[in-house]
This record gives structure tokens, sequence and C-alpha cells, in this order.
């Protein structure tokens, strides 16, 4: 098999149609979880992907490498619940490796965290971001079908510990944590980490989504200016997608509107399935195969080709248009998710 080996960078930056730069790779290693939260995998049940096609550590690693290549210098592993993947450390420590890459991140839901994050950290691992969605267990038991709220503070705790740079997502929903912004925010000010809101997305279809449900992000400012008083937006040359604020006392949160205010126009990220299917957007149709030339004999340039192609010729804002939907509802219907489960949010890697 040839792996004829690439510059280590692009002559110059691999950019879209809508000249954005592709800096950002979110891999998933695994469709699965231990949790069944509302927002994202509500179903009791799903078809997940067949065993034999998720990539190995190798071929994760090796894509990596192509897409560093090219100009991605940032890695963020993802799920599912990325530490039911058995040996996750290993695949870190290979990623590590990789000269190109500054940052290299995880989400998780943190019920695995506190017996992993020591060998994460000591692998390479340089931050990790648990979802919090709320500070009660009885809540968390309700919407996520988990009684483990216990096991995700201690996972934040290891982290912490173990020198991780640490963030707390929340996904906002009326009716369910809202309630609780000024109780979250302090709690990641307490535990040094900074603290993201993020507005309910309408991905998927198993969630029976509703812009009623959404707690938008000037309705997050104006419940935490009540409590704070004045709140500064802070100015950031960064394309994260979370829109950064500071309380008067120095706290810094950020918040991502992506439903209300997308970022699209500054999106430099692409995801990549557990499977092998690269996504250019989140709210995309379908994906691009690269676990089928991986596995039959194709160079490290021909793959390197395939993307290139691809992301030239990008012009997805898929969050954008969602915006400008006048019924707007939920992204898919519950049937076609069964009958394709990489239309999930689980499986895109969120």
């Amino acid at each position: 098999m040839s792996t004829a080996r690439l510059p280590r960078s692009p002559a110059a930056p691999l950019t879209d149609l809508l000249d954005r730069p592709l800096r950002s790779l979110r891999i998933s290693v695994t469709d699965r979880c231990n949790m069944r939260c509302r927002y994202c995998m509500p179903e009791q049940d799903y078809v997940w992907l067949p065993r034999q096609s998720i990539l190995s550590f190798e071929e994760i690693d090796r894509l990596a490498g192509i897409f560093s290549r090219l100009g991605v210098d940032k890695l963020r592993i993802t799920g599912g619940e990325p530490l039911l993947r058995h040996d996750l450390p290993d695949l870190i420590r290979l990623l590590r490796r990789q000269p190109g890459i500054r940052d290299l991140a995880m989400t998780t839901n943190g019920i695995l965290l506190a017996r992993h994050a020591a060998d994460l950290r000591a692998a390479g691992l340089d931050r990790v971001t648990v979802s919090l969605d709320t500070l009660r267990a009885d809540r968390m038991e309700e919407f996520a079908r988990s009684a483990r709220h216990g096991e995700v503070l201690e996972g934040i705790a290891a982290a912490q510990r173990a020198g991780l740079g640490l963030k707390l997502n929340a996904v906002v929903i009326r009716d369910y944590n809202e309630d609780e912004l000024v109780d979250l925010l302090a709690f990641a000010r307490e535990w040094r980490a900074e603290m993201r809101f993020i507005e309910y997305m309408d991905v998927g279809g198993a969630t029976d989504w509703a812009m009623e449900q959404v707690v938008t992000r000037a309705e997050i400012l104006q419940t935490l200016g009540r409590r704070y008083g004045g709140i500064e937006p802070l100015e950031t040359a960064d394309w994260a997608p979370a829109d950064r604020y500071s309380l008067p006392d120095g706290t810094i949160f950020g918040i991502i509107a992506s439903t209300t205010a997308p970022f699209c126009r500054t999106c430099d990220r692409g995801r990549l399935t557990a499977d092998g299917s690269w996504l250019l957007c989140l709210y995309g149709e379908s994906g691009i195969d690269l676990r089928e030339p991986l596995r039959t004999g194709r160079s490290d340039a021909e793959i390197a080709a395939i993307v290139e192609e691809a992301w030239r010729a990008r012009q997805d804002r898929g969050a954008e248009l969602r915006a400008e939907s006048v019924h707007r509802g939920a992204l898919y219907r519950l049937e076609s998710l069964r009958a394709d489960p990489h239309r999930e949010m689980h499986t895109r890697g969120g």
C-alpha cells in the first residue's frame, strides 16, 4: 500500500468557496452512548453502525495526519460517548505525535472520566469539555435517563486534578434547565472552568425539537445580567463557535447561538464519523466516504486530493438556511433517521 507523504503544510491555506479555511476536525470514535439525552438521542433503541465499519486507531491517525498536512491544527475527539471506546489513551498518544496538531481536545458526558482523566492527560490530551446540563441529579435522571450524576461531578474533579484544560457545556432548554443558568455559571467558576451555554439545536429528528423550546442568547444574557450586572463581550480572533463574555469580576463564559445567530460564515471544521464519513457541515445531507479509499490501498496523496477537492467546493451554511426556514421543525422525520444512522446527532459527533 502506498502511503506517500505530503508536505507538512499546504503552500497556501485550503479555503472553501466562502473563504473559510480547513483548520479543525472533530473525530467521532463511536456512535454509542451511555446516556439518552433528550436533545441528542432520546430513543431507547437505535440502529448502530456496523462494528466492522468502525475505523481503527491506526486508520484514524492516518487520516488525522492527512488533514493536518492540509492545514488542520485542531482535533477534537467525540462520540457518541468517546470513553466507551476501549483504550482511548492509545489513540490520543498516536494523535499527539502528529507534528502539525497544536490543540487536542475531547468532549465527553463525564460519566467515565474519573477513571481515565490521568491516563488521557499523560497520553497528551490538552483539554476536555464535559456536558453538564443540570446540577440536579433528579433532573438528569428524568432528562437523560441516567442516575450517574455523581460520576459526572467526579469526572470534572478528576480532570482538574489531572491538569486538563476544562470547559463545561450546557444545552439550555425552556422548562428544563433555564432556571439553572446562574447556578451553572457559579459552579464552573468554582472549578475554574469556562461555562458555555448552547442554544437548543434542531439536528436529527427524534428529539421533537421546536423553536418554542429554544432559550436564546439574548434571554441568557438578560438572565445573567440581572444577577451579575454589566456583561462585556470579548473580542476574539479565533473561529471558535462560542461568543465569549466577561462578568464584572472577570469570570469568562461563552454562548453558542447556533440556532438564532448561526456562525456558518466562520465555520472552519469538518466532522469525521466513526466509520469514516467526512461531513462538511453538521446539517449536511451526506458525507464523503474516506474509509473506502483508506482500505483499498489509496495513497495519502490520493486521499488528500479527495479532501482538497471537496473543501474547495464547499459552500455549506446549513444553520443559516435553517434559520431562514419559515416552518422550522426537527431536521428529519424519525423514520428517516432509522433508515440512515448517519443522520443522527450522536453519529455526527455534535
